[in-house]
């Protein structure tokens, strides 16, 4: 018999990209697999040996194409989905340099704070939002 802890679980960076004009870059999962067709903040799995840090940047060049720069810790947010542990280690970067391309996603685009909640989301990130507006 399988215990119920024995779910998976994945400690992800998480960006939130800000640009010069205040808007914050989301993007789109693809349709197949869990939470497919919702928008999130893009980030992904730390690898053995990474910083939070590392991961976020790598993992933005793997999946948009561009460089940023990560700056101060948001939020940690542990969450558990049916069929997933999750810990999102969110922090606040800034868009350098590059042409963002939705190389692992459906679709990206740049919104503004307010624009968040137009926006349908996986129930993790509606922490994030919350600690966004909080924080404007």
């Amino acid at each position: 018999m399988t215990e119920i802890s024995s779910i998976p679980h994945k400690i992800i960076g998480v960006a939130v990209i800000w640009n010069d004009q205040q808007q914050i870059l989301i993007d789109r999962r693809r349709p197949q697999g869990a939470m497919g067709g919702l928008w999130e903040f893009p980030g992904g799995k730390i690898e053995p040996g990474e910083t939070i840090e590392e991961c976020i940047r790598r993992e933005i060049a793997e999946e948009l194409g561009i460089e940023i720069a990560v700056k101060d810790h948001l939020i940690t947010i542990d969450h558990t989905y049916t069929h997933l542990r999750v810990t999102l280690t969110v922090h606040h970067c800034h868009f350098l340099a590059g042409i963002p391309q939705p190389l692992e996603c459906d679709e990206i685009r740049w919104v503004s704070l307010d624009e968040l909640e137009d926006y349908a989301f996986p129930q993790a990130n509606g922490q994030i939002i919350a600690a966004l507006k909080s924080s404007a």
